[in-house]
């Protein structure tokens, strides 16, 4: 996916395969608890947390620690090589653990008790971590529901093949990863000490910071993904927690509350889901990104696009944001600059993988901002995109302007943040081995696996990252064939059109012919001259119908099946002619078989007949610009008026049967009309009402037969 456009804080996922210890059957049955598994939801998140391993290398240049090393002869006893170094291993063999969180403020869990059942139903054991989902609302009770064992720490360590983490491990865990598989958010690029370390003492690591984001498939482990959707969420439910007023406006008697207007910067997973809440909050929403493929998503969910006047696009490998040139940086600061001074909260997500984050928001543009404004800057673990961000601090500037910088706004909704990320976790381990080997059941490193060779960082003691590992990239479309482009003389030309035309002649004749044919045999074979006016009528209204809703634009295709809906709601006429008829007494209460089945089909009609337009109405609503010009329907009922008047005075008058008739002709005339009209939107309001009033002249008229 993208990457310079990305969320904040980063979640982190171990995966542990040292084939050590396996608990008996008989040990199980003794513990109270079970076994876990997870299912993955697929999306990105961005931003890492850098400092998290520098402890380790501080001790490696000699500095003081006091911090405890681990030590050899602290092992558990039940610790054993792992088996799973590409070795076919099945799932019955296969322990999973899931670690408590031990890194400051982090409330989620890799793993949640309905990700934990899903490993476990595919045949794998699962132990977790005493604790580990409390701060993520999910007690030890429900992993074991869940079929989970609930264990201490030491023992996870002891028992599991697999370990998950959504931190990257701290300098007291690593030891006890050795010769293990880890598979967490590691960013090696960053964490360069930790990624040395794990690497040295043979710990096989998937880093799903490096998933493959081209690969479709891939999305469904993708934690960056799944972890940025909320940090943006988040990120516009901090900002109207700061913001000082609402973020809707308001007409009330006592005044006028505008709506606040909210400015988006990155367009990327982080970016579109405060798009999406800050637009089902009110707002007025903005957005701003360097790839101009983004600006038809934003504008798909009703917020403005805003681009500089530079032709230049900033879409980099990967689906990534690339760095822009100075150029366009300077009108870019002066749009932004443009912007600060009228909106209310921005948000800005901008982040390229490994680098320190660029700033979007300079000193500059905090000055010309409005007192009571807020920004929420998602990159404030790299840096920030604003200028005074501080990590994991509320700042208030001079001017009265709140600047957020929390790292961990997913850890801040830790029961979705948790069972998204343990369904990312899921279905990643899931999939490793089946995925290309096609054998269920049974766990394998498989480098012919895109994912697994992208994310495998380190295998066997040897670092892939990044040297050792090809990048996926989609493949090419199919080149398309040269034109082998001969020119060709006027005669030439004229003589391979007739030969053209003379083959459409022939294959029209031929489908004539055998409609000829076919028409003759029904002809003969027809048992009375109704039947042949019956076919009439049906060919007529097919070839009618499909010349009209052929010509209907895709875009208006719900519409026109509302529409379609609501006119197929004349099976009322069947109904009330049974109404009129099927009654015994002659009263308009059902007291007959037939007379109940008019009354019903004609209530399900009506039903269907007044939702289908009420609902074309909304859709069009949805089309409708600020700039389109007003509609001037009321003029409509004179025509109206007219014809239904004639059919009232044919009532009083006489020639009742040929009038009702005639209003019978304009109801199939405003119907056909109604679909004829939804071919376009400058016309499809006025096909809406052609069919209200197509439907309201054919129960008129069979009113007028019944009577």
């Amino acid at each position: 996916m993208k990457d310079t456009i990305v969320g904040a804080a980063v979640a982190a996922l171990l995966l542990v395969p040292s084939h050590s210890f396996t608990l008996p059957s008989s040990h199980r049955a003794a513990i109270p608890h079970g076994l876990s598994t997870t299912s993955s939801p697929p999306f990105q998140y961005a931003s890492i947390e850098p400092q998290l391993y520098s402890t380790v290398s501080d001790s490696k240049k000699g500095a003081d620690t006091t911090t405890k090393k681990y030590d050899p002869s602290d092992d558990f006893t039940g610790q054993s090589p792992s088996k799973i170094l590409g070795e076919k291993v099945p799932y019955s063999d296969l322990t999973v653990g899931v670690l408590k969180e031990s890194y400051p403020g982090e409330n989620r869990v890799s793993i949640a008790p309905d990700s934990a059942k899903m490993l476990v139903n595919a045949g794998m054991s699962v132990v977790v971590e005493t604790g580990a989902g409390e701060k993520a609302s999910f007690s030890d009770a429900s992993y074991v529901s869940a079929g989970c064992i609930v264990l201490p720490r030491e023992q996870i360590y002891a028992q599991a093949d697999i370990v998950t983490k959504i931190r990257p491990p701290d300098e007291l865990e690593v030891p006890l990863l050795s010769k293990k598989t880890l598979v967490s958010m590691i960013s090696p690029g960053i964490n360069t000490d930790l990624y040395s370390e794990l690497t040295k003492q043979e710990t096989n690591v998937f880093a799903l910071d490096c998933v493959p984001r081209m690969l479709s498939r891939a999305q469904t482990y993708d934690v960056l993904s799944s972890q940025a959707n909320i940090a943006g969420y988040r990120a516009v439910i901090e900002a109207a927690n700061n913001f000082p007023r609402f973020f809707a406006g308001q007409m009330t008697a006592a005044g006028k509350v505008p709506p606040a207007k909210v400015l988006v910067l990155g367009v990327g997973v982080a970016g579109l889901a405060a798009i999406q809440t800050a637009k089902n909050m009110g707002a007025i929403v903005r957005a701003f990104d360097v790839r101009a493929v983004t600006k038809e998503q934003v504008e798909s969910m009703g917020a403005t696009f805003l681009e500089v006047p530079i032709q230049e696009d900033g879409a980099g490998a990967g689906g990534y944001a690339k760095e822009m040139s100075d150029e366009y940086k300077a009108a870019q600061a002066q749009l932004m600059l443009d912007q600060a001074g009228d909106v209310d909260v921005i948000i800005t997500t901008a982040l390229i993988p490994g680098r320190q984050a660029p700033i979007l928001v300079n000193q500059e543009m905090l000055d010309v901002m409005k007192p009571g404004s807020v920004l929420v800057d998602l990159a404030a673990a790299n840096g920030g995109n604003v200028a005074q961000t501080e990590a994991n601090k509320v700042l208030s500037t001079a001017n009265g302007v709140t600047i957020i910088g929390y790292t961990d706004l997913p850890s801040r909704l830790a029961s979705t943040s948790s069972t998204l990320f343990g369904n990312n976790v899921a279905k990643f381990l899931l999939s490793i081995g089946p995925q290309t080997t096609k054998e269920k059941g049974i766990f394998q490193i498989d480098m012919e696996d895109d994912a697994v060779q992208n994310m495998l960082i380190a295998y066997d003691g040897v670092a892939r990252w990044p040297d050792k590992i090809t990048p996926f990239s989609p493949p090419p479309p199919p080149p398309k064939a040269a034109d082998d482009a001969v020119e060709l003389s006027e005669e030439e030309l004229l003589l391979a059109a007739n030969e053209q035309q003379k083959a459409d002649f022939i294959r029209n004749a031929g489908i004539a012919s055998a409609a000829s044919f076919a028409l003759l045999a029904f002809g003969f074979n027809a048992g009375s001259s109704d039947d042949v006016s019956l076919l009439a009528t049906f060919a007529l209204a097919g070839l009618a119908g499909y010349q009209v809703v052929w010509g209907v634009a895709p875009a208006l295709h719900s519409p026109l099946m509302a529409v379609t809906n609501a006119i197929s709601g004349m099976t009322a006429v069947g109904g009330m002619l049974l109404l009129a008829d099927g009654s015994q007494s002659g009263g308009l209460v059902p007291d007959s078989p037939s007379h109940w089945m008019g009354a019903i089909a004609t209530l399900l009609s009506f039903v269907n007949i007044a939702g289908g337009f009420l609902i074309t109405v909304k859709m069009l609503d949805l089309f409708k610009r600020p700039e389109d010009p007003n509609d001037y329907f009321e003029f409509y009922a004179i025509p109206s008026a007219v014809l239904v008047g004639g059919l009232g005075a044919a009532y009083l008058g006489g020639n009742l049967e040929n009038v009702s008739g005639s209003v019978s002709i304009a109801a199939a005339i405003c119907c056909i009309a109604a679909i004829a009209g939804l071919a376009d939107q400058k016309t499809a309001r006025t096909g809406n009402v052609l069919g209200i009033a197509g439907v309201s002249f054919g129960l008129a008229a069979t009113l007028a037969d019944m009577s």
